[in-house]
């Protein structure tokens, strides 16, 4: 390797002639659009990271190679930046400053794109090294700031630009040896730009500004006047990218700090009512993104009530389909042509979780892109719930004049009324109320319109009255519009078009969440619609069917446990599973139908049950190999198979209860549960610790010649460091231990202390953990006691307080029941322990509503009497004296 000394005496590297054109070489094949091998020159590339002076070939290219194209010269730079992570920490510290010192004069290059690659590289070293490691960059940052050389400043505010956006708390952060943090430095200096005649500096200064509304430096806080005025100077700028970004500053500063707008509010909203209307459409969706932030922020409605009967027009009116939507496009498709696997969208499936949180509902949107339209939509939601029935007296007549115009050309104002109408359901729902009846009556026909998309989005607007129209079934009118609703619904699930078939599936399953049991004297008609689905659906769409499918179960339970309902569903969905294979993953949704199948049918499930349990065990032994080798598997990994068919199991076993033994028994499900509880993945352990806890309660005597490392594993999730993020797999665990507890009993007794020693701590810090863990703690911490009283009760003047508090917050079940014969049992081997908490213990026997239980019953009232007879010279009087009326009132039903 060839060098020579600068002035400075150290020496510079060279390059290679032979290296540098060997390199240059790769490169060019790799931006060709012939290249046949990629992977090929992709792997002679990284065969050159092995030479440690590689990196420094890169800038050389990057930065020097004048005669060679300009994308082989940013190809260098880019594959620099991606090298960066890994060789920066063995990167020899001159070889360091030589890739730096080629870097920084390419900030003034005369070429733009070398100019914003080098930003992108100058970016990446500054998240890896820190601004610290590089002082020479920020005084040519500013030299070039201050050059007022258009070429040098843009090339300067690009990498601030990049910086700012990747790491802005490095910039105002105190960095040794300069007098202050470099954010002070550069601010000023950006505000200052956004009076520059050159666009693509005020958008870059901008742009910058904005990256620290979040963490607002001191200087940000101290500049804000100066920061707003430059706002309110932009916010008519030529550029829409500049207008855009002032928009966005807006909407940040509403949501994070409101206060500072607050003088200048009237004039924000006039200038956002203006801008939603902006010719260019990313503007407008960036400024009504303002009105969903107004409403989130708390802020006083009365300063944007004067401004609704002119904002809701604009809204309506934004919220028609644009010309170029891709809907229109999708809208078209032929509804029996087979679907891409672009098409097919990523599913989630939620894993099993046992307790009183309901998971959140997933977002009713039909399509995932966000547009103007439907963040038009989404305001128009926020403000009902805001202003409620206030704004119908605007916009109902808008709508009323928009359904009423006929003709093919106004069909997207038509749909854009009944999305309105859908958007508002919830939040003006008083004021539509009296005249739901007119409104459904008016949307069953648009149900057959000849627009697919008005089809599809009458669809979803009825799902969101479903609750009103499910409760009108006790009167012959409500109930016979509840089958208008429910036969047109079904009759577009059976539409040729995709959308609309999509958008029935959905609002259908909704219908079927709010309907539950009244749908059982439909359910022929119901499922010979959703098996005719199940036929003639496309792979996209026949996820949704499996969906409604196992919605129904949920929703209907045992009455489908009839052979005329059976010899409908079951067949079709039997074919389905035997053509499918063990890695093919179209199997997760027909898994997750066929659990709520299990649990809805219970006994009646066993028929099916044989195959499905042991395709479940084949599944997750194949994915437990595949993990290790996935040849021998003729499988690639893919957990989610293992969580989908633990779930599944557990549905047979919640389905079947000891009905599941004989297939348990003659099978290694032991075993291989216990792996599944030792597995890294958080999901898969969710899961298999939630069906540890459902074959606990069905067949223990199968778990318990490896008990005690069931215990153990599962003690292990309540007592890690990272508790809060395994919140989940700890809930499950917790609440498999007090399952195992009550069918195991004496057995518990080698780990009882242990598991005790794990939940106190949970019970006494429940700070920033979910209700239902703190809930599953104490009932678990409970059904222990109730099983080794003698064991647990030495120790309960430890734990008392904490766990009454954490009693008196569960409601009334049999799982409660469970915990209170424990504290009862704990009482009796141990009177003393509870004197000191007994005001807690009081509060805990009276949050109950009532003890179905005789037996326990009776035994909380043996406990309160025992105390008060040990209570003596007014002692049980003073501590009944401490206690609130409410609580003294739900005490005297146990005659104390």
């Amino acid at each position: 390797m060839a060098s020579s000394a600068d002035g400075s005496g150290l020496a510079t590297w060279q390059p290679q002639e032979e290296g540098l054109r060997e390199i240059c070489g790769l490169l060019e094949q790799q931006m060709a659009p012939t290249s046949d091998d990629k992977s090929l020159i992709w792997q002679k590339l990284q065969h050159y990271t092995q030479f440690p002076d590689f990196n420094n070939y890169l800038a050389f290219i990057f930065a020097r190679a004048e005669g060679k194209p300009l994308e082989v010269r940013q190809a260098a730079g880019l594959l620099l930046k991606n090298n960066l992570r890994s060789a920066f920490k063995t990167m020899p510290p001159a070889n360091q400053h030589y890739i730096k010192s080629e870097l920084l004069p390419c900030l003034g290059a005369p070429d733009r794109q070398i100019r914003s690659t080098a930003g992108t590289v100058i970016s990446a070293f500054v998240q890896i090294g820190g601004v610290a490691g590089w002082p020479e960059l920020l005084l040519a940052l500013v030299k070039c700031l201050d050059s007022n050389d258009p070429i040098h400043m843009e090339g300067a505010m690009d990498a601030l630009s990049k910086i700012c956006e990747d790491v802005p708390q490095l910039l105002d952060a105190d960095i040794s040896g300069l007098s202050e943090r470099p954010i002070n430095v550069f601010l000023p200096r950006f505000i200052q730009l956004f009076q520059s005649p050159q666009t693509t500096l005020r958008k870059l200064s901008l742009g910058a500004v904005n990256q620290f509304i979040m963490l607002m430096p001191t200087v940000l806080y101290m500049s804000m006047d100066k920061y707003l005025q430059g706002l309110f100077v932009l916010a008519n700028d030529p550029a829409p990218e500049v207008r855009k970004l002032v928009c966005s500053a807006f909407v940040q500063l509403i949501e994070i700090r409101s206060a500072v707008l607050e003088p200048h509010l009237r004039n924000v909203i006039e200038y956002m009512l203006l801008v939603n209307k902006d010719s260019d459409d990313e503007v407008a969706l960036e400024a009504c993104e303002f009105w969903s932030a107004y409403c989130e922020a708390d802020l006083p409605p009365e300063n944007l009530r004067e401004f609704l009967p002119r904002l809701i027009p604009v809204l309506l009116s934004n919220m028609a389909y644009a010309d170029d939507d891709e809907s229109l496009v999708d809208a078209e498709v032929d509804g029996s042509l087979p679907d891409r696997d672009q098409d097919l969208k990523p599913r989630f499936h939620s894993s099993r979780f046992h307790g009183s949180e309901d998971a959140e509902d997933e977002d009713d949107d039909i399509v995932n892109v966000w547009n103007l339209r439907k963040c038009s939509a989404a305001a128009l939601d926020f403000l009902s719930n805001v202003f409620g029935d206030e704004i119908l007296s605007t916009l109902m007549p808008i709508i009323q004049a928009n359904l009423s115009i006929t003709g093919d050309a106004t069909w997207k104002d038509r749909e854009a009324a009944v999305l309105a109408l859908g958007a508002i359901a919830e939040g003006c729902i008083n004021g539509l109320y009296p005249h739901l009846p007119e409104i459904i009556t008016f949307l069953i026909p648009l149900l057959d319109d000849n627009f697919p998309l008005i089809r599809s989005i009458s669809c979803w607007t009825l799902s969101r009255f479903s609750k009103y129209i499910v409760q009108g079934i006790d009167h012959q009118q409500g109930r016979e519009q509840f089958d208008k609703v429910l036969v047109g619904l079904l009759r577009r699930i059976l539409d040729d078009n995709k959308r609309v078939q999509e958008a029935a599936c959905s609002a259908f399953a909704t219908l079927e969440e709010e309907a539950a049991e009244e749908l059982a004297p439909r359910l022929d008609i119901i499922l010979q619609h959703l098996m005719c689905a199940f036929g003639k659906y496309q792979r996209r769409n026949i996820r949704i069917v499996y969906d409604a499918i196992g919605t129904l179960a949920d929703a209907v339970g045992g009455e489908l446990n009839q052979p005329k309902h059976l010899e409908i569903l079951m067949p079709p969905l039997i074919a389905k599973w035997q053509q499918l294979s063990n890695s093919d993953k179209d199997l997760f949704p027909l898994l997750e139908c066929f659990t709520s199948i299990a649990q809805a049918l219970g006994p009646g499930f066993s028929p099916f049950a044989q195959p499905v349990f042991q395709r479940c065990i084949n599944i997750i032994q194949t994915q437990q190999l595949a993990k290790v080798d996935p040849v021998s598997a003729g499988a690639k990994y893919d957990k989610e198979f293992i969580v989908c068919s633990l779930d599944l199991l557990s549905g047979l076993a919640e389905g079947l209860g000891a009905g599941i033994e004989s297939l348990v028994s003659q099978s290694n499900l032991r075993d291989l549960l216990l792996q599944c509880c030792m597995d890294e993945s958080h999901d898969v352990r969710q899961s298999a610790f939630a069906l540890l806890g459902d074959l606990a309660r069905v067949c223990p005597v199968h778990l318990h010649s490896r008990l005690p490392e069931f215990l153990d594993v599962a003690a292990k999730q309540l007592n890690t460091t990272k508790l809060k993020e395994t919140l989940s797999v700890a809930n499950n665990a917790c609440w498999a231990i007090g399952e195992l507890a009550i069918k195991v009993q004496k057995d518990m007794s080698s780990v009882v202390l242990t598991v005790i020693s794990y939940l106190v701590p949970i019970l006494q810090r429940p700070e920033g953990l979910n209700k239902s863990l703190i809930e599953n703690c104490a009932i678990t911490l409970g059904r222990i006691a109730w099983v080794c009283p003698e064991l647990v009760s030495p120790h309960m003047e430890h734990f008392m307080q904490s766990w009454c508090l954490a009693l008196s917050m569960i409601r009334d079940d049999v799982e409660k029941e469970d915990a209170f014969r424990g504290l009862c049992a704990m009482v009796r081997a141990n009177p003393s322990g509870a004197l000191s908490s007994l005001v807690f213990m009081c509060k805990a026997i009276a949050s109950w509503h009532e003890i179905k239980s005789e037996d326990l019953h009776n035994e909380v009232c043996q406990v309160l009497h025992g105390y008060k007879q040990m209570l003596k010279n007014g002692a049980w009087e003073h501590c009944m004296s401490t206690l609130e009326p409410p609580v003294k009132d739900k005490l005297s039903k146990y005659q104390v």
